[in-house]
């Protein structure tokens, strides 16, 4: 009788390694984390205590996500070394919910935020046995354009936080401010440049710690107030009230959770090929289940929207470490500090000006993503640039002009004054009409499909000094004879020739 062999993840080692390696996960994802509780705590304007309990919360569920993803349930978990946490998806959307609330002379934002959360997570957790039939209508194309403009959206929030965060403050736009958010970017940068791999990953939460050092010492920073409550507690189930349920949140926060099945499917597929595991569709289907649990649960003690961490799944691929349990031992860390509300008092505690300065690159990062994504999208002979230059200009409106959609029924604000869910409806109604509904599309090329990519490649530059030129990509000497070449390396290397023997001659 043979035995079944042992998968790579289902690696077993040992506490100490799994404490150190699981330590690891943690303080790579830490910094992202705790910055949607504080975004949204914000926004919110919550105390610091109370948005020390959000980060409290957002720790302590996302320790639980993951201990769900990574150990599993009958049809909940893929059983792969994945990080949860709460999603940077729904920041801009819960920020826009919050800020219709209060428009509206409402008051509870969160309520609503949360009754968001729970509705949408319900019906992403019913389509998941037929996600994969949908998938078609979320390409590279709709999730590029959805993740730049979730950048972009907190960019605005990056700004304000350098400035020093509460607009009505004396300082509020002060040298002082913005010079302490400028060091704490140039701290990161600096890491990020001359540090060691490990140094690198955690280049934006030491430079967090150095800024507050910092302000510590030119008086810029108040932690008195840190030892205020306690010091041990769980998570208190509805803090912040009971759950509001309203169509037009849900409607807004569905889109943020199409787009969280997506990324999430994308990270379970991409960690299965890092450690060389199967990934069936079984499997795929029991992670996205306990995503959308996780999130179903998680207003219940004051968090958002649970996905997989993509940074994550990089330490995976970097330091070689297939083990699901160390990741498990990270989500233990994650629930432990959770239960710790004083540690989210000191994040609180941590000046706003760090925070912009460390924004800046975070949230940027965001942006980069989704360029990286629209980056692999094939721009030849079709709409697509149309489509992406049409819904992030779109996505941008409510961000630009923030009242421009006062005079519009209540319900459409709510759901269009997020710019995540104005380019993502745009971006999913123009794919549909240019690259799934053809008929009638036009058979003469824009003249946005039609323009040429505006790019520099040093063979055209060295050519011209030679005399040499291309045309339809071939490569002609002065006398107007082709010079044959085998790729554009050796076209590289033939005109750099050239190129030293006119110098010699001179």
């Amino acid at each position: 009788m043979t035995s079944t062999p042992q998968r790579p993840e289902d690696e077993n080692l040992g506490i100490g390694s799994n404490l150190l390696y699981g330590l690891q996960h943690v303080l790579t994802m830490y910094g992202g984390i705790v910055a949607v509780p504080l975004i949204v705590g914000q926004a919110a304007g919550l105390s610091p205590a109370d948005i020390g309990l959000l980060i409290a919360a957002s720790l302590f569920v996302g320790g639980a996500a993951t201990l769900l993803q990574t150990l599993g349930l009958p049809f909940f978990g893929c059983q792969l070394p994945l990080v949860q946490g709460v999603s940077f998806a729904s920041v801009a959307t819960i920020v826009a919910i919050v800020a219709i609330v209060g428009a509206n002379g409402g008051e509870g934002g969160l309520p609503v935020v949360f009754g968001a959360v729970i509705g949408a997570a319900l019906i992403g957790l019913l389509i998941t046995p037929v996600f994969s039939k949908i998938t078609k209508f979320f390409p590279p194309l709709v999730t590029g354009i959805v993740i730049t403009t979730i950048g972009l959206t907190l960019m605005p929030v990056a700004a304000r936080w350098a400035m020093g965060g509460n607009s009505a403050a004396a300082d509020f736009g002060s040298m002082g401010n913005i010079g302490l958010a400028a060091f704490t970017l140039a701290t990161v940068l600096l890491l990020s440049k001359v540090g060691s791999a490990t140094i690198s990953r955690l280049s934006i939460l030491l430079a967090m710690v150095i800024g507050t050092l910092v302000a510590l010492a030119f008086g810029m920073a108040d932690f008195s107030r840190v030892g205020e409550g306690p010091v041990l507690a769980f998570p208190a189930p509805l803090h912040f009230g009971m759950p509001v349920f309203e169509v037009a949140a849900i409607v807004s926060m569905l889109i943020v959770v199409m787009v969280i099945l997506v990324e999430t499917s994308a990270d379970i597929l991409a960690v299965g090929d890092i450690i060389d595991t199967k990934v069936d569709s079984k499997r795929l289907g029991n992670g996205l289940r306990a995503d959308m649990i996780a999130s179903m649960v998680a207003p219940l003690f004051g968090s958002f929207t649970q996905s997989a961490f993509a940074q994550n799944v990089g330490l995976v691929a970097v330091t070689g470490v297939k083990s699901r349990y160390v990741v498990a031992t990270g989500g233990l860390i994650l629930v432990t500090l959770g239960l710790l509300p004083i540690m989210g008092r000191v994040v609180a505690a941590v000046p706003t000006s760090v925070l912009g300065g460390a924004g800046i690159v975070l949230f940027g990062t965001v942006a980069a993503s989704g360029i990286r994504t629209l980056a692999k999208v094939d721009y030849r002979n079709n709409m697509n640039l149309v489509i992406v230059a049409t819904s992030v200009g779109f996505g941008m409106i409510p961000i630009a002009m923030p009242s421009f959609y006062h005079h519009f029924p209540a319900w459409f604000e709510t759901i269009f004054h997020s710019g995540i869910s104005s380019a993502a409806i745009m971006a999913i109604l123009l794919n549909l009409l240019f690259n799934h509904f053809t008929a009638g599309n036009s058979d003469q090329q824009s003249v946005f499909v039609a323009g040429t990519e505006r790019s520099l490649r040093y063979r055209d530059i060295a050519a011209l000094h030679e005399g040499d030129h291309f045309i339809g990509g071939k490569l002609y000497d002065a006398q107007g004879n082709e010079v044959p070449l085998q790729d554009e390396e050796e076209a590289h290397g033939k005109t750099q020739t050239r190129r030293q023997a006119a110098l010699a001659d001179h």
